[in-house]
């Protein structure tokens, strides 16, 4: 007869679900000015940063444009210096009464207005000046730039409505699943065992198609408070570390999520239950050595053992075989006792 004593132990139970990768961000590459597309700046498919020119635009119109602004700057400049020159001069004959008050008057009045116009001029200098700092494209978000969407000579302009090519940022990505709407109440129960995602994230392990695990792992983000009215499922977003970028933006993969977690769960083997007249039950030895059947509520089964809803306490000892001969109430000579699995987790 061999037995064993019932501990607690964490039991876990995981569903395995389809789910896509998805980019962490993406950034749609668009033009700011309208021109000609002279050179890509980029390779194709490769990993681009942050502020990296990736097209040029023909800066001809625009250089031309800032010189002509930069040159009304000048005049415009020049006419303000003439003005405060002729308002100094008019202020020393007004206080002497050699002049009108209203000559003088005119004249601050074309000062304040030269001011006006070195400023707007200034304003359409720095706008031209811009205009010409964007015929270089550069990439928003650094990530993988995928093929370029126009060529060189193409015309471009800041209000089509394709982009110029796609940068996805993809050294984190999320993986989208979608599960039964029915079993969204168990998962936010493990969701709060495990605390705040920043302090104790769920963990999502990611499969490849032959069933192996990547070597990162996910972690849960959400579930979406959203039901799918022709599915009746929910979306579960999880978020992975993609050092390695074997996980591409639009790939299928599966993740084994976990559905349930039980901290201290009594577990036996599947072989100690016995259902004597249809009911679950189970052979228990006390402490005089007397056997007594019991009977318990079964819940999941896991690695061959059952988890034991209601019947059985901590500490108690149970037959696992040789339960064949044993009667309720009677004694029983004892072998060495099973180990005892101190983690069930599939």
């Amino acid at each position: 007869m061999t037995t064993e004593t019932v501990v607690g132990a964490t039991f876990q139970l995981n569903e395995e679900l389809p789910g896509r990768v998805e980019p962490f961000r993406v950034a749609e590459i668009r033009p700011q000015v309208s021109g000609i597309v002279q050179q890509r700046l980029f390779d194709q498919g490769t990993e681009v940063s942050a502020g990296q020119p990736l097209f040029q635009i023909n800066p001809a119109p625009f250089l031309a444009e800032k010189e002509n602004a930069a040159a009304a700057l000048q005049r415009a400049d020049a006419a303000l210096v003439r003005a405060k020159i002729q308002t100094e001069r008019l202020a020393s004959l007004v206080s002497s009464d050699a002049i009108s008050r209203q000559v003088y008057d005119d004249a601050v009045s074309q000062r304040d207005q030269a001011l006006a116009e070195v400023a707007q001029a200034k304003a359409a200098l720095k706008r031209r000046q811009l205009d010409l700092k964007f015929t270089k494209v550069e990439a928003p978000i650094a990530g993988r730039i995928d093929q370029a969407l126009v060529t060189e000579g193409a015309l471009v302009s800041s209000s089509d409505s394709n982009p110029m090519a796609r940068i996805q940022q993809i050294d984190k990505v999320y993986v989208d699943v979608r599960r039964p709407a029915a079993s969204l109440e168990a998962l936010q129960h493990t969701l709060r065992q495990h605390g705040t995602k920043e302090e104790n994230p769920l963990p999502v392990t990611l499969l490849r198609s032959n069933g192996e695990a990547f070597d990162t792992r996910g972690k849960v983000l959400f579930s979406g408070i959203n039901v799918d009215a022709g599915t009746g499922d929910v979306l579960l977003r999880i978020q992975v570390d993609n050092h390695k970028r074997e996980l591409l933006p639009g790939m299928f993969i599966r993740a084994r999520v976990p559905v349930a977690t039980y901290l201290d769960a009594l577990t036996v083997p599947q072989q100690a239950v016995v259902r004597p007249g249809g009911k679950a039950s189970l052979w228990t030895i006390d402490n005089q050595h007397l056997a007594h059947l019991i009977p318990i509520e079964l819940g999941e089964l896991l690695n061959h053992r059952y988890r034991i809803v209601s019947g059985l306490k901590k500490g108690q000892q149970i037959v696992v075989e040789g339960m064949e001969r044993l009667i309720d109430g009677k004694p029983v000579t004892l072998s060495q006792p099973a180990a005892t699995s101190a983690l069930a987790t599939h």
